[in-house]
C-alpha cells in the first residue's frame, strides 16, 4: 500500500479538496471554500495547509466567527444542501462564537463543517492564550459545547483518526434525512503531527446524494382527497420547492 507523509492538518485539507459532487449533471467541488478567522489554535498548521490549496479551495477571512458561520449556513440552504462551506476558528471565545450558527444549522438540518482549534493534547502549554479553563475536568474544553448542536462531533487526538472520522462526518452531511452541522476539534499539537496516510484515502470521490421517492400509496391517497375537496388547503414545510 502506497503512503504519503503529511501533517494531520495537511491530510484534512487534502481530503476535503478531493471530495466532489454531481449537481444536475455537472461535477463540482463539495467544499467550495472556507470562512476563517485565524488565531493561535488554527493558523500555524491548518492555515498553512489551506494556503497551499487557495486556488482550488479559497479561504475568505471573516470579521466575526458567528457571522461567517451563519453565512456558511445560508450558503448550504441556497445550494439545497448539495455544497458545503467550511468555517474555522481558534480555540476560546472564537470557537464559542460559532455556537449560534451550529444551533441554526442543527435545527434546520443544514450541512456545515466547523473546524476549531483545541487545547494541546499533551497539555504541556496549559493554559494557552484565551483558553476557557475548566479546573475540574482537564478533558473538557469549549469544543465540547458543540455536542448538543451537531449531528456529528469528534476530537482528533491522533493524526490517523482522520481516516475513519472524515468519512463518517461526510456521510452525515450528505444524508438527506440526518444531515446537519459537523464539528471537529483539532488539538493544536496534533495538527502538526505527521503520519503516513494511505494514498487511496485522498483519491477523488464524486458523490451523488440519493433522492428518496415518496410512497406511491400515500400519493394516490392525497390525490384522492384533493379531488374530493371543495376548498382544498395545502400546508407545506420549508423544504418544499
Amino acid at each position: 500500500m502506497k503512503t504519503i507523509r503529511l501533517t494531520m492538518a495537511q491530510a484534512l485539507v487534502r481530503y476535503l479538496v478531493n471530495q466532489r459532487i454531481m449537481i444536475e449533471g455537472h461535477e463540482k467541488a463539495l467544499f467550495p471554500g472556507v470562512f476563517a478567522i485565524f488565531g493561535h489554535g488554527n493558523v500555524t498548521c491548518l492555515g498553512e495547509a489551506l494556503e497551499a490549496v487557495k486556488d482550488v479551495m479559497p479561504t475568505w477571512r471573516g470579521q466575526n466567527e458567528q457571522s461567517m458561520a451563519l453565512a456558511a449556513v445560508a450558503y448550504a440552504k441556497a445550494k439545497r444542501r448539495r455544497q458545503i462551506m467550511v468555517a474555522t476558528s481558534s480555540i476560546g471565545p472564537g470557537c464559542t462564537n460559532l455556537l449560534t450558527a451550529a444551533a441554526a444549522a442543527h435545527a434546520n438540518r443544514l450541512p456545515i463543517l466547523l473546524l476549531s482549534g483545541d487545547t494541546f493534547a499533551n497539555r504541556l502549554p496549559d493554559p494557552v492564550l484565551q483558553q476557557v479553563e475548566n479546573f475540574h475536568n482537564p478533558n473538557l474544553t469549549v469544543a465540547d459545547a458543540f455536542q448538543a448542536f451537531t449531528r456529528y462531533w469528534d476530537r482528533i487526538n491522533r493524526p490517523e483518526q482522520l481516516i475513519t472520522s472524515l468519512p463518517q462526518a461526510l456521510a452525515t452531511m450528505l444524508d438527506p434525512a440526518e444531515c446537519g452541522p459537523v464539528f471537529i476539534a483539532l488539538p493544536q499539537d496534533i495538527q502538526a503531527e505527521a503520519f503516513d496516510y494511505p494514498e487511496v484515502f485522498f483519491e477523488k470521490t464524486v458523490h451523488q446524494i440519493p433522492r428518496p421517492r415518496p410512497d406511491r400509496n400515500s400519493i394516490a391517497e392525497a390525490a384522492g382527497i384533493l379531488r374530493e375537496a371543495q376548498k382544498p388547503l395545502i400546508i407545506s414545510g420549508g423544504g418544499v420547492f
